[in-house]
């Protein structure tokens, strides 16, 4: 589940392995890069951070990350 804070949205997922993690994070970037909106994450074997927002409008929560989340929780 997102959470939002300090003007982020804020979601860690778990994965079996490594191999199963990096599987995921090849899906986000593809997702990333056809909204042209990029998280900032990080990943430590099999676990992925993902923190959004959007840089163009001050570092604050909007549509655009909403609408990322919705896509990433799509793909699980």
């Amino acid at each position: 589940m997102w959470t939002e804070t300090d003007n982020t949205l804020y979601r860690k997922f778990q994965f079996r392995d490594f191999s199963e993690a990096f599987a995921f994070m090849s899906r986000v970037a593809m997702l990333a890069e056809q909204q042209q909106h990029h998280p900032k994450w990080t990943n430590v074997w099999n676990t992925v951070e993902i923190w959004l927002n959007t840089h163009d409008a001050g570092n604050i929560v909007t549509e655009k990350d909403h609408a990322l989340a919705k896509a990433i929780d799509s793909l699980l």
